[in-house]
């Protein structure tokens, strides 16, 4: 279930980060999505939607391909920044296959806030 967060404040620092990140990335290139993830040594990785004729991927799993590819074995956390309500199915399964069925997926309006956070492996309403 997607849990609320009614205080911006109480948002980690490092969690408002990748939102931030997640968020410009979407601005900047013009994509419906924008995403980050955090690896287990702090790194982040930043990326849009990739929407070519013969590859779709969206942001999030953009995100996660960009941290496997540099090495990242674990992640920390992840945020999306979309119009949908929840993180896609395929999303949560991209970061449950590195970071684990806890690592927290948090989704946010392209405003910027926090619509709430679900464990990758939990399902959603």
């Amino acid at each position: 279930m997607l849990a609320g967060m009614s205080d911006a404040a109480a948002l980690d620092p490092e969690d408002r980060k990748i939102i931030t990140l997640a968020r410009s990335a979407r601005a900047r290139n013009g994509v419906p999505e924008g995403a980050a993830v955090r690896d287990e040594t702090g790194r982040t990785y930043v990326a849009g939607t990739v929407a070519l004729e013969s590859l779709r991927l969206s942001a999030l799993q953009t995100a996660v391909a960009m941290a496997v590819a540099s090495g990242a074995t674990s992640l920390e956390a992840a945020a999306v920044v979309t119009d949908a309500e929840h993180a896609a199915d395929a999303d949560r399964a991209a970061v449950r296959d590195l970071g684990g069925p806890a690592t927290p997926v948090l989704v946010a309006g392209p405003d910027g806030a926090l619509r709430g956070t679900v464990p990758a492996g939990e399902p959603q309403a």
